[in-house]
């Protein structure tokens, strides 16, 4: 995505960061809904070459507290605090008249997706998760209190704050604590599969440092509309920077 059709919206009192292109008349609109430490610079060129390969029109945007959008009032945040996320995502899309979405949500982006098509399903044509959690596992929990010692120890805040200027330490915090926390333990959001009946695909590394093969299959076992898990082998946490041109060929045949 180019920076010179970003703007700003007001979306729940609050101004979120949207790079938004309808190029394609009569074609979806594909939504990339980043993960935790994400923005919409941090897709770097795969929004828009997915989008080339599919020909569809594209939403990219930053979530509060991420990248432009306007910072996070607090990094403390409930349990269903994804719920809110969906809530937010759909007065986007109803700001901007989009009522044919297909969600790319990558981790807690896949999650947020699964959730607005169980409860705003109507605008929903399909999802792709990639990575996603339903549930919190041992193997999610001890790839966060690595990157909590990566952060402490390593120019990883400097990084981020390319991305986020001076949001880095609340975000940061958002994620790191709210999943380390006692009472997140019990976080799990299969009771809203079954609600969804679109098409899903599932993108999953097998060596994923931050979720097993369990998230993709309990996923697809339990919605209603037709799922499948696209599996690759030696791939972590976010095949679309570790193996783009497969992931983009898995979402081609399945848009197709």
């Amino acid at each position: 995505m180019t920076q010179n059709n970003g703007r700003w919206i007001p979306i729940n009192g609050k101004k979120l960061y949207i790079e938004f292109q309808t190029t394609y008349e009569n074609r979806p609109t594909l939504v990339f809904l980043h993960d935790s430490l994400g923005c919409t610079s941090l897709w770097r060129d795969f929004p828009q070459k997915l989008v080339e390969a599919i020909q569809c029109n594209v939403l990219v945007y930053d979530r509060l507290g991420y990248g432009k959008s306007d910072p996070m009032p607090t990094h403390e945040r409930p349990i269903n605090y994804l719920e809110a996320e969906a809530h937010s995502l759909d007065s986007l899309l109803n700001a901007l008249a989009i009522d044919n979405a297909i969600l790319f949500g990558h981790s807690d982006g896949g999650s947020i997706a699964l959730i607005t098509a169980s409860r705003y399903g109507k605008k929903i044509k399909a999802v792709i998760c990639e990575a996603a959690h339903i549930f919190v596992e041992e193997v999610t929990l001890k790839g966060i209190r690595e990157a909590m010692e990566i952060y402490q120890s390593t120019d990883l805040p400097e990084r981020l704050q390319k991305y986020h200027g001076d949001k880095v330490e609340t975000l940061f915090k958002a994620w790191t604590e709210t999943w380390t926390r006692a009472d997140f333990r019990s976080w799990n959001i299969e009771h809203f599969l079954p609600a969804i009946s679109c098409p899903l695909l599932f993108i999953q590394g097998e060596a994923d440092e931050y979720g097993t093969m369990e998230q993709a299959e309990k996923t697809v076992s339990q919605v209603n509309g037709t799922a499948s898990v696209f599996s690759i082998p030696g791939i972590g946490h976010t095949p679309h920077k570790e193996a783009p041109d497969v992931t983009i060929e898995a979402v081609k045949s399945f848009i197709n």
